[in-house]
């Protein structure tokens, strides 16, 4: 049964997702596993060390525990390395 055109869906994202390249290391795909462009790269990277940063005066009141920023402080970092590996090696697409 043909679907008329009109009614396909066409997702305009699906072709610039990250590709694994033979010389990529797992970290640094498993990082940017879903992260279209080097902009939503920079978000994730900026609202993770943000919201980490928030976290240690928040702790400091007993709002959050110290855990969150502990933990959020190296994805911040993850994400960077990631983001600067892309940069040097492959480039975005």
């Amino acid at each position: 049964m043909m679907i008329p055109h009109h009614y396909q869906t066409y997702n305009k994202y699906e072709s610039f997702t990250m590709q694994r390249t033979s010389g990529m290391p797992l970290w640094v795909f498993l990082g940017l596993n879903n992260i279209n462009t080097r902009k939503g790269a920079l978000l994730l990277f900026w609202s993770s060390f943000a919201f980490s940063a928030a976290c240690i005066p928040l702790a400091y009141y007993a709002v959050v525990g110290w855990s969150w920023a502990a933990v959020m402080f190296p994805c911040a970092l993850w994400y960077w390395l990631c983001i600067r590996w892309v940069d040097n090696h492959t480039g975005w697409a």
